[in-house]
């Protein structure tokens, strides 16, 4: 069972995609069957992630359940996959979000239901082969076909400028995908091969890796996004239904952070100590940006796309620290993160498809109305700054450790310019939850049994993640510590006995 598991988790989806596409019948009774046929596809994936996980020894950093075929092997070229502990958490992120996403948009994707459950399967085979690839050029692949479901689900089923906001995507994405491809041809030339587990190793000279990074730092910043290639995010995650926001937002924005890490911090030790400072830089500024322009917002789901693009900020600083502890935070950063911002798309959409609006100036006292919906925003709001107790927290610790090894005033203006993103996020909070009752709130109804079926999983795993991290850090943590041990040297502050470092492990 082992060696086919992984193959059976990431092609079950596309096998569900296949079969809800091909679903029988006409109109809404044919949406019926392929949303049904969708969401028992992947909560069976989501279990069979599960028996991943359990089967997964985290006492050994290298890979597990490897499959390897026989594709180009005259160009070196092969079907690799395998899970080591960092890719096993978002394969794990993915399949947790998906059946939520698909049954969040149960309701609010009312056209065209049978081709947007194709979409939504399609993007988890693209994403879970994208986590589980072993070879660059399989990584590409399904790097550019995560492009093809995100561009259509912006662009059908979008608000008022899905097209605008779906051409930005695309345009961007493949964009910075071409710096990607000539960074993986020249690898390719250089060492004949294009298996990762190879390429770790195959010594590329001091000049090249600093070309090399800089290649993947903008096919991957602009996924992250890095700023400033940040253009295509606020109109994409406003205008995208919200499952579609949710997904973007929540896994396929990590691809890039997760490409900036296994291409960048562990296969070029060399170049990313010299690109570190810039990159360090660039994130503090991506978080006071962020900030500022959360300010000046009027619709509820752009500001949370701004407060997501924040957070990628704090990523950033820490992946590019290059010490253990703030690698660390960063992996359990983009967990965290993604199971709230989640969560944050689903409340707006509860809120906005009952109230008809997401202006912030039309709406107040909804906590009148749904107060079961007002509890579980309040706490994913505080997950979202950071709240102790909550996974976000946990990171941003993490984080911030890693940058005081940097530098303090890095840490400073990190941690103080986050401190902004809970101004903007209380404030929105009271300003729609409480003070008086505007236009149609007086009429709301509360939360229904199914979108409290998406909301629960998300609020208890946030808890989780915040009171028990060990859970997770214990899968990525040993990954984390050989590679900063091998690659960082004197550079990261490695110590197996150091406490700070285990605290999040512990």
């Amino acid at each position: 069972m082992q060696p086919i598991l992984l193959s059976l988790i990431t092609y079950l989806p596309l096998a569900g995609a296949v079969a809800a596409f091909l679903c029988p019948g006409h109109g809404p009774e044919r949406d019926r069957t392929a949303r049904w046929l969708g969401l028992w596809t992947t909560l069976l994936t989501f279990g069979l992630s599960v028996l991943l996980w359990i089967g997964f020894d985290p006492q050994q950093p290298g890979l597990q359940f490897e499959t390897r075929l026989k594709w180009l092997s005259d160009y070196g070229i092969s079907y690799h996959t395998g899970v080591d502990g960092i890719s096993l958490v978002f394969i794990l992120l993915t399949a947790f979000l998906t059946p939520l996403a698909l049954g969040a948009g149960w309701r609010s994707v009312q056209t065209q239901g049978r081709d947007f459950v194709a979409a939504m399967l399609l993007l988890e085979t693209a994403l879970f082969g994208l986590f589980s690839a072993q070879d660059l050029v399989l990584f590409y692949v399904f790097y550019e076909a995560t492009l093809i479901p995100g561009c259509l689900m912006i662009g059908i089923w979008g608000g008022a400028k899905r097209v605008w906001a779906s051409l930005q995507f695309f345009l961007f994405t493949f964009g910075g995908s071409l710096f990607m491809l000539v960074g993986l041809i020249t690898m390719w030339l250089h060492a004949g091969t294009t298996d990762i587990p190879a390429l770790m190793h195959a010594g590329f000279s001091h000049s090249l890796q600093g070309w090399l990074l800089l290649a993947f730092l903008l096919a991957f910043g602009v996924k992250l996004p890095l700023f400033p290639l940040h253009a295509w995010l606020p109109d994409a995650y406003t205008e995208a239904p919200t499952p579609a926001s949710a997904m973007l937002s929540g896994v396929l924005s990590k691809t890039g952070a997760y490409g900036l890490l296994r291409f960048g911090v562990l296969m070029f030790p060399n170049a990313v100590r010299e690109f570190a400072p810039y990159v360090l830089a660039l994130g503090v500024v991506a978080i006071l940006y962020a900030a500022f322009v959360a300010f000046a917002q009027t619709d509820m789901k752009r500001l949370i796309a701004y407060s997501s693009f924040s957070h990628m900020g704090m990523i950033a600083v820490g992946l590019f620290t290059l010490t253990a502890e703030g690698i660390d935070g960063a992996i359990f950063q983009m967990l965290s993160h993604g199971v709230v911002i989640a969560a944050l798309f689903f409340c707006v959409a509860a809120v906005a498809w009952r109230a008809e609006t997401r202006e912030i100036a039309d709406l107040g006292g909804v906590a009148r109305q749904m107060p079961v919906l007002a509890l579980l925003a309040m706490l994913f709001t505080m997950a979202n700054v950071g709240l102790p107790g909550t996974g976000a927290f946990v990171g941003e610790l993490l984080v911030l450790m890693g940058a005081v090894h940097v530098s303090i005033w890095v840490a400073l203006l990190a941690g103080g310019t986050m401190i902004m993103g809970a101004v903007y996020m209380l404030s929105l909070y009271r300003r729609v939850l409480f003070g008086s009752v505007r236009g149609t709130v007086g009429l709301l109804r509360d939360l229904t049994v199914g979108e409290i079926a998406v909301l629960a999983p998300l609020a208890v795993l946030t808890l989780w993640m915040g009171v028990h991290p060990s859970t997770f850090t214990r899968l990525f943590d040993p990954m984390v510590m050989q590679a900063v041990h091998a690659n960082m040297g004197n550079v990261a502050s490695y110590s197996v006995q150091n406490p700070v470092l285990h605290l999040a492990s512990q």
